[in-house]
């Protein structure tokens, strides 16, 4: 982690390249910043969530960080692709930048003239978007990540929550289906890829038992009135099954690296050796198998589905995502890739009609998915055997 510099640093001066920019909301600047420097000046709060942000508390809300999405960023920078395309927002007072229009430059400090309005380091500049991207910088370990950054001089604590709400709250997020769809631009390989391909080539193949179920963009496609299932919804799924670690794993692929295989959590990742041997094709084989024995027991609620039944949706979809696993790991000791009357032959055993799939027996959300989890393990008789859990 980039450590912090002591609070005490005494005329602290940066010189940064910038371009002055003019619009309604009055002029401000794009400059560029290495991310050590930008780690040391700003207070949004990076290292602690103080709550005397002017902006937020003009807004009335608070915005703790995502220590989650602080790890994931943590991880991210240090990826060989590691890119921030975007700016981040920050605000500082007029008394401690200077601009020198005939070297398009900002000269940051954090002291005056007067001794008196000197200001602690971290104090310069106030974040108001990118305190995830910041947090996460001070994890990288490379030599130079040069940061964009746009920045409002003397902004009006109004102004101020305007830019805020703005950017926080009006944004519209990518939809997750559509980002797994670019995987397939990527030269690559990654687990993301390899996922996004499987569920592309069960929902094209016209025997598949998802054969024109998956909303691919994650929305209804045209002409179309079967898909019940988005990609993001497939992929997700899937992906833990092949990894522990996509970005690092994408990252080594990248480095032109091979991710390794650890025995001993084989039974957690039960694709993980597959995927490292590039055999996609057995996985895809043992998905069309075993949701194929779905379809053959359940043809009603899986091929067909309807009003109220939810086998073929995404809380069922996801029940039989877990159930996948202590279902392959009872017969891979007979086959590799198990027939899809190997399959067939557990689900038998479970005492489920068609008609039964519904919404009053399994309820929306994560409760209707765990207990029909639950219900499948019972009937099969593997939950007594917790290696299969």
């Amino acid at each position: 982690m980039v450590k912090q510099q002591s609070i005490l640093v005494e005329n602290f001066e940066e010189s940064i390249p910038c371009l002055k920019l003019r619009q309604p909301i009055g002029d401000f600047f794009i400059a560029t910043i290495d991310s050590k420097i930008l780690c040391q000046i700003t207070y949004s709060d990076v290292r602690r969530m103080a709550d005397d942000r002017q902006f937020e508390q003009y807004l009335g809300i608070q915005r703790p960080l995502s220590l989650t999405r602080v790890k994931e960023i943590g991880q991210y920078v240090n990826t060989v692709d590691a890119c921030f395309p975007t700016a981040i927002i920050l605000a500082i007072d007029g008394r401690y930048v200077e601009y020198i229009e005939a070297e398009n430059r900002l000269i940051l400090r954090n002291f005056t003239d007067s001794e008196e309005e000197n200001i602690e380091l971290t104090r310069i500049a106030q974040v108001l978007d990118g305190q995830h991207r910041i947090a996460g910088l001070q994890e990288f370990t490379g030599e130079q990540f040069d940061v964009n950054v746009s920045i409002f001089v003397d902004m009006d604590v109004e102004s101020q929550a305007y830019i805020f709400s703005t950017v926080n709250l009006a944004q519209t997020k990518v939809n997750k289906s559509l980002v797994y769809d670019l995987f397939e631009l990527s030269k690559a390989r990654s687990p993301q890829k390899t996922c996004h391909q499987i569920a592309v080539a069960l929902n094209a193949y016209e025997e598949s038992p998802f054969y024109s179920k998956i909303k691919r963009l994650g929305t209804a496609t045209q002409g179309k009135f079967k898909e019940t299932l988005t990609q993001a919804t497939f992929v997700e799924a899937l992906i833990g099954y092949l990894t522990e670690d996509k970005v690092a794993d994408r990252d080594l692929y990248r480095r032109r690296g091979t991710p390794k295989f650890d025995e001993s959590k084989a039974n957690k990742l039960i694709f993980r050796s597959f995927f490292i041997k590039n055999k996609d094709l057995e996985i895809t084989d043992i998905l069309a198998n075993y949701f194929g024995a779905v379809a053959e027991r359940w043809p009603t609620a899986w091929v067909n589905g309807g009003d109220g039944l939810i086998l073929n949706k995404t809380n069922g979809f996801r029940a039989l995502m877990r159930f996948l696993k202590p279902s392959y790991i009872s017969l891979r000791w007979k086959n590799e890739i198990p027939s899809k009357s190997d399959f067939l032959s557990i689900f038998k055993k479970i005492d489920i009609n068609d008609e039964e799939f519904t919404t009053t027996r399994f309820n929306p959300g994560t409760s209707g998915e765990s207990n029909l989890y639950r219900t499948f393990m019972s009937h099969s008789g593997f939950e007594a055997n917790h290696k299969l859990l």
